[in-house]
């Protein structure tokens, strides 16, 4: 229970979330963390507002030579990372004080080296929104090709064991690709507490039209995972009927 946790966090356009994000780290009761943030070259203050926090030496402060999307900034921290344990947030996200130790925990208990926790949805002005989501208790390879059941906000894997995961530059659903490869070396186990809070802004992929929701996860397919046209075909159809499954299973309101 004293390894090193390396938290991937890239960052765009965050300046107005990204303190709060950065605050529910350093209340972390496991200590033993590392936060790489990755700026994709935001144009508002995230500059100024991180810059801040940079006198914790457990923070590391990236900047992107050029816009290049989430995908660029996940695998450049990645790249960063030393810690056994990777963990994700995203900069407008939450976790609870307790996240880290009790996840550490719960794949250490079992011998675990993939897993995810519940989370609750917020507003952007970070009240709640009474909306709890959870998950399987166990996704296989083929559970997760079916639908990217996890939140990115509450993922964690063992990089002992898994590696270093790189992504194809996808600009959207790269969070998804990243656990399409992380499924191949280990089953994924949700540990079932509420650890994290997501936080839901105007303007999200999750607001996105039907159709351009249908075609990122088509491309997830057919360039993440090299399917052929077919294939990707019949995935993301699964995907589909697989999202109206969660909304109806896992998601509590």
């Amino acid at each position: 229970m004293n390894e090193l946790v390396s938290i991937v966090m890239p960052s765009y356009n965050t300046g107005k979330f990204i303190s709060e994000t950065i605050n529910s780290v350093l209340k972390q009761t496991y200590t033993n963390w590392e936060l790489i943030v990755v700026d994709d070259c935001s144009k508002d203050n995230t500059d100024e507002v991180v810059k801040e926090f940079l006198n914790d030496e457990r923070i590391k402060y990236i900047k992107n030579e050029k816009n290049s999307g989430a995908a660029v900034s996940r695998n450049r921290a990645i790249k960063e990372a030393k810690g056994r344990w990777i963990a994700f947030l995203d900069s407008d996200d939450l976790w609870t004080e307790d996240k880290l130790e009790k996840q550490i925990k719960f794949m250490e208990d079992n011998n675990y080296h993939f897993s995810y926790t519940n989370y609750e949805e917020i507003k952007e002005d970070s009240t709640p929104l009474n909306i709890k989501v959870t998950g399987p208790k166990k996704i296989t390879k083929a559970g997760m090709f079916n639908y990217c059941w996890p939140g990115c906000l509450t993922i964690m894997y063992d990089a002992k064991h898994v590696g270093l995961i790189q992504i194809a530059d996808l600009k959207k659903n790269n969070d998804y690709a990243m656990w399409l490869k992380v499924i191949k070396k280990a089953n994924c186990y949700l540990l079932d507490e509420n650890l994290a809070k997501y936080r839901i802004r105007s303007g999200s992929i999750s607001r996105h039209s039907k159709g351009k929701l249908i075609k990122h996860h088509y491309l997830l397919y057919k360039i993440g995972e090299e399917k052929n046209a077919f294939v990707s075909s019949v995935l993301t159809v699964r995907n589909l009927f697989f999202g109206v499954y969660k909304k109806l299973r896992y998601v509590k309101k």
